[in-house]
């Protein structure tokens, strides 16, 4: 039987991007809205929580425990967590055209992907850029014209990267060389108007199954890489919006969701929990390890 239980102490504004981090067996997330980074300790059920001066869209970790590189509003920021001081490491949209960092992660070389969106949804405007950062803070344009950046994730053994735009309901796949970040043979993986929601954010598990928040729908979904939905978890929040593995033997399901925030007010939560509620699952699933900025292949 699938249990679902709370681990966040007060519900996120806009939760997303929960981050296992294996060396420090913690997990971390990021209420965009709230403006905030938050850390919980499953062994001591404690949380901590690092306020910052912008919308934080996604993270990645380091190399140094305990030190986070943010996406903020339009810049990469480095987050050391014991003191809570931030500085700037490359800009990468230009202030005030209405854009900010969202979905992101490392590929396996350790290259942080990270997209961008028009932060009012509600115009229906598709100018947000996906852009690869390295460790030298070199950064490359992937893709333009994408109205919210979403559901990214790797592939590493079948060489594959995931993206999904979500007003167009439609995830993508492409071949993906992890040591020479090369893509190529772009193709639909998955149509979402067939499903509950909207396809939020992802990851991929030991199997090479692709899981999927389906915004809007009261659900995780995973799909093999053949593109076959095999499971759905029914969740009783409206609006997850990013799943991740963690724990120590990487077999938890963290799902982050919204809450009050967005542009869109979220539908009251199920059996007593609140939208914006950081949930944890016991899917019966391996994950794999979140990949370190600047440590890969």
């Amino acid at each position: 039987m699938t249990t679902i239980e709370r681990v966040s102490q007060s519900p996120a504004e806009l939760g997303e991007c929960p981050v296992w981090s294996a060396a420090e067996q913690l997990l971390y997330w990021a209420d965009i809205d709230g403006q905030s980074i938050h850390r919980h300790d499953p062994t001591s059920g404690t949380e901590e929580v690092r306020r910052l001066e912008g919308r934080p869209g996604s993270f990645v970790l380091t190399q140094e425990p305990g030190r986070l590189l943010v996406a903020v509003e339009h810049e990469l920021v480095w987050l050391d967590w014991a003191t809570g001081a931030t500085e700037l490491f490359v800009s990468l949209e230009t202030a005030g055209t209405g854009n900010r960092l969202n979905d992101g992660r490392c590929d396996p070389a350790g290259r942080y992907v990270v997209g961008s969106m028009y932060a009012d949804t509600t115009a229906g405007r598709s100018t947000g850029r996906l852009h690869r950062v390295s460790i030298d803070g070199t950064a490359e344009e992937l893709r333009s014209g994408i109205g919210v950046t979403n559901g990214l994730g790797f592939d590493r053994d079948r060489g594959r990267m995931y993206f999904a735009d979500t007003p167009t309901e439609q995830v993508t796949v492409w071949d993906y060389d992890n040591v020479t970040g090369e893509r190529g043979n772009e193709r639909r993986f998955l149509d979402y108007t067939e499903i509950d929601g909207k396809p939020d954010g992802a990851c991929v598990d030991a199997d090479g199954c692709y899981w999927s928040a389906s915004v809007y729908g009261w659900a995780i979904i995973r799909v093999t890489p053949d593109g076959t939905v095999d499971r759905r978890i029914e969740l009783p929040v409206q609006k997850p919006s990013m799943p991740a593995f963690g724990g120590p033997d990487l077999k938890t399901l963290y799902v982050t969701t919204i809450g009050t925030g967005g542009t869109v007010p979220s539908e009251p939560g199920r059996d007593g929990f609140t939208p914006g509620d950081t949930l944890a699952i016991n899917a019966g699933v391996q994950g794999v390890a979140e990949p370190v900025f600047g440590e890969g292949i």
